[in-house]
Parts: C-alpha cells; sequence; structure tokens
C-alpha cells in the first residue's frame, strides 16, 4: 500500500470499545459489535483506513485469546482494536469511583451527591496514564486522535508528556458545570490545564462552552480568549486552543427507515389498539438521577388531580433502563420511582384504566421503535442533560408529525429544538403538568407543524455532520480526506 495512503489515520479513544465481550454458558467468550451513535458515526471514518479504536474491552477477567478474537471483529468491521486491561479495584474507584460519584453528579450540577475521595482521583489518573500509555505506542506525527468524553479528560497532558505533536481533540459529551459549581471539585486547576493540552476541545451547547471559558478566566493565568470564526480560540502559554460548540446527534435517515418497516408499523398500531381513545405519553430513560424520573411522575399525578377529564383519556408510558447498579444510591432511586408508579396507580386506576405503564428493563429495537412511533407525546424532562438522543429518536421515528415533544430546558437538545416543543422546568411540577395538558388538546396542525420543523433540524444536523463539524474544525479536513486502503489487515496485538 502507499505512503499516501497510509500517512493520516483517525484514532479514537472512548472509555469502552464498540463491543461486547460475553461468556457463554460454555465458557467461551464471543465478541459483539456494539450499537449507539458514536458507533454509528466513527466506525464508518476508521473503517479501512487503517484507523485504530482505543478503549476498555468492558471486563476485568483475563479472556483467552483476546487477540484473536479481537483480530476476528477488527477485520469484520475494517479497523484496529487495541484494549487497555483496568483490573476491578481500578475499574471501581476510577469508573464507579471518580468518573461516576465525583464527575458525573458535579458536571450535572448535583454536587450534593458527589463522592470526593483523593483516591479516586488517583485511579482516574492511572487509567488515563495507561491509555496515553496505547496510543503513544501506536500514534504518527500526522495521525487525527479524537478523545472522548469524561472518563478520560487528562489524556492529552498525558500523551503531551509523552511527547506526542499529533493533532489531538476533545469532546465532551456531557454538560460542563458553571463555575460556583465547577470550584468545589479539588482538582479543578489540574483538570482545566490538563483539557488545555488539547488542539480542539469540542461541547455540546453554547452554554457549556460558555461555563469552560468562564473557569478557564477564573482559575488560569496568562490567558487569553477570542472568538475566531465560530470558535473560540485560547492562547495558554505556548499553546493556542480552540473551543467550539458540536451538538452530537443521530443517524436520522436510519431511525427513519426503520420506524417505517411493517414490524414497526404494525407494533406501534397494536400498541395503540391495546389503549383505544388514549394519548400515549412515553417516558424512556436510563435509571440516573439525572433523568428526573420522579419529578415527572410527580407532574403527571398532579396532570390527573387538576384535570379530572384526562381519566381514562392518558396514559404515561414509563421505561427504565437499567444503569450503574454498582454505584450507591441507584437502588433507593429505583425504590422512589417504583413506590410513586405505585400510588399514582392506587389512587386513579379505574375498571379498564391503569394510567401509568411502568417496566424496568431495556427493550428489544421493535419495541422501542414501535413505542416512539406510537406515543403522541414524549416527555424528556431531566433535570440536566449534555444533548439527551431520546428526543432526537422520538421525532425521527414520528413518521406521521402528530407527536408533541415535552422537553426540560436543562437537557441540551433544548438549544436546537426547544422553539418548536413545549419546554418546561423540570422541577416545576405544575409547570410541566400544564404542558403534558397542552400536549393533549394541542391541535393536530400545530403538532405537524411543530414536528415537521424538529424533524428538520434533525435531518440536517446528523450523526455524520456532527463528526465532519468536529474534524473540520481540528484539522481542516473532511472524513474523504482519509483514503480508504485498497487492503485493511488489523494490527496484532503485543
Amino acid at each position: 500500500m502507499s505512503e499516501k495512503k497510509t500517512e493520516a489515520r483517525f484514532i479514537v479513544a472512548s472509555n469502552r470499545l464498540p463491543f461486547v465481550l460475553a461468556r457463554g454458558p460454555d465458557e467461551e467468550w464471543t465478541i459483539e459489535a456494539g450499537s449507539g451513535g458514536l458507533v454509528t458515526a466513527l466506525l464508518p471514518v476508521l473503517r479501512n483506513r487503517g484507523g485504530l479504536w482505543i478503549g476498555w474491552p468492558g471486563t476485568w477477567e483475563e479472556v483467552p485469546h483476546l487477540h484473536e478474537l479481537m483480530g476476528r471483529v477488527g477485520k469484520e468491521l475494517g479497523c484496529t482494536f487495541r484494549p487497555v486491561p483496568i483490573d476491578q479495584d481500578l475499574y471501581h474507584d476510577y469508573y464507579l469511583g471518580y468518573s461516576n460519584e465525583t464527575i458525573w453528579p458535579l458536571f450535572h450540577d448535583l454536587q450534593s451527591r458527589c463522592v470526593f475521595e483523593p483516591h479516586f482521583w488517583q485511579a482516574y489518573m492511572e487509567v488515563n496514564r495507561r491509555f496515553a500509555d496505547e496510543i503513544a505506542r501506536r500514534v504518527r506525527p500526522t495521525d487525527f486522535v479524537w478523545v472522548h468524553d469524561y472518563q478520560l479528560m487528562m489524556v492529552g497532558e498525558q500523551l503531551r508528556k509523552r511527547g506526542v505533536t499529533s493533532r489531538i481533540g476533545f469532546f465532551l459529551h456531557i454538560p460542563f458545570p458553571a463555575p460556583d459549581i465547577f470550584m468545589k471539585l479539588p482538582e479543578r486547576q489540574t483538570l482545566l490545564a490538563g483539557m488545555l493540552q488539547y488542539d480542539l476541545i469540542g461541547f455540546q451547547t453554547q452554554r457549556d462552552r460558555r461555563n469552560f471559558i468562564q473557569c478557564i478566566r477564573l482559575l488560569t493565568k496568562n490567558i487569553r480568549v477570542r472568538a475566531v470564526g465560530s470558535l473560540h480560540r485560547i492562547w495558554y502559554e505556548e499553546r493556542e486552543v480552540d473551543v467550539g460548540v458540536f451538538p452530537i446527534s443521530i443517524d436520522y435517515r436510519s431511525f427513519h427507515r426503520r420506524s417505517e418497516e411493517p414490524a414497526v408499523r404494525e407494533w406501534a398500531d397494536e400498541a395503540k389498539a391495546a389503549l383505544p381513545g388514549r394519548a400515549l405519553m412515553l417516558g424512556l430513560d436510563r435509571l440516573d438521577y439525572t433523568k428526573g424520573i420522579p419529578e415527572r411522575l410527580r407532574a403527571f399525578r398532579h396532570l390527573l388531580r387538576s384535570r379530572p377529564e384526562t381519566h381514562s383519556r392518558v396514559n404515561l408510558i414509563q421505561v427504565v433502563v437499567p444503569s450503574r447498579a454498582e454505584i450507591a444510591g441507584y437502588d433507593e432511586l429505583r425504590t422512589e420511582i417504583e413506590q410513586l408508579v405505585g400510588a399514582i396507580n392506587g389512587e386513579f386506576t379505574r375498571r379498564g384504566w391503569v394510567p401509568v405503564h411502568y417496566m424496568y428493563r431495556s427493550l428489544p429495537s421493535l419495541d422501542l421503535l414501535g413505542y416512539y412511533r406510537a406515543a403522541d407525546v414524549g416527555v424528556i424532562t431531566p433535570l440536566k442533560d449534555g444533548m439527551n438522543l431520546v428526543a432526537k429518536e422520538y421525532c425521527a421515528c414520528n413518521a406521521d408529525g402528530k407527536g408533541v415533544l415535552v422537553l426540560s430546558q436543562f437537557a441540551g437538545v433544548s438549544a436546537q429544538l426547544g422553539r418548536h416543543s413545549l419546554v418546561v422546568n423540570p422541577y416545576d411540577v405544575e409547570q410541566t403538568s400544564e404542558a403534558l395538558y397542552q400536549a393533549w388538546i394541542m391541535p393536530v396542525v400545530e403538532r405537524r407543524e411543530r414536528m415537521r420543523r424538529m424533524r428538520r433540524v434533525i435531518r440536517r444536523q446528523d450523526i455524520f455532520w456532527w463528526v465532519n463539524a468536529f474534524v473540520r474544525a481540528a484539522i481542516d479536513r473532511h472524513l474523504e480526506d482519509f483514503p480508504v486502503l485498497e487492503e485493511f489487515i488489523p494490527e496484532m496485538m503485543d
């Protein structure tokens, strides 16, 4: 293969590799390709271009013949996967500890839930060093390295310490907090200085970028910040760092196409027929205190109490997907949700009508798309969210255009869809209840116009637009500039 075709590669680093390692009943390990927006967006960029994806393989157990398994899936997907080993104790302190009991609640403005333990930070740095070691062994000066999310914020600094001169970008998928909240982090200055070792830092919203720049100005000496086109440029020591806003999205065409499949249409029709004459209001969330599920349930209860005409005519379908069961507080949250569901159903259930249909499980693809298509109202009311792609998925699957989106003002997606949805403060039970009522009585003409405009935004700024926008800002290149190789052979593990 020619040098021209191998001179520039795309290297992705994320907490998890984009596949699932599973051990069957016969104790044999298998690998299945994962799904989700990041996988959908980035695999085509890496495929057959010599690309690398670096991450934790999803288990701390020793996996026999791991290199063969990864080589096989790498050949199928057209890129090289490199595992970063993390043992169980380190995983606990780095991922469950610093990432999800310190950074996650703090960056979601829920500092009362934070746990500040020095050994959590030490574990976090150790894992970031391991990622940097793996990247540094592979990277060439012409490569572009793209690091993802809050678990790996210090990888850029560790790469610079190892003498890596390649362009390095970082994208934060969760919100960035305002200075008065960020100041509570013991490692705040170290973390900011580390982030300034990237060449491009991407955020979901203007608010997140503004918060970051305010923190930089407050906590970092001898910096200058100036708007340069759509970016903000920071001059720090001898470095220039660009900071941009790149709202992540979904594969709109894929969701729309799949929602039109006969099996999905039939499923949605059956769901509507099973609840005749009812408006279906859909909440779909991971089990997490940032999602505002108890607040949503209280707002729905207020709707039923204040608007008796809704009785037997509306249903809330609340799906909660299990998540992070190892973290303290999540079991209590599940108990609170289930007690609220029981209390609402106990108060309002009538013959032939149970107001809340509650599920605690992951949904198969057919059920998920069917609910998106069947729901008259999508209820997306997190207390804080970086983006929230469920809102975009719901709109993409709303083929008849009659759905209404009730949306939290604190979800990143409200910056794009807020003008055409019913925006609420999820802490305000009465306001959210009134929005649910307005969604229920909204005329069809208005529903369709609002949904048409939201779908247009998502269609234009889809997941591939997001990747292209970030890569263009980082290295002034398009995806097509990473050439496809005539033959791709995944690198073997050491």
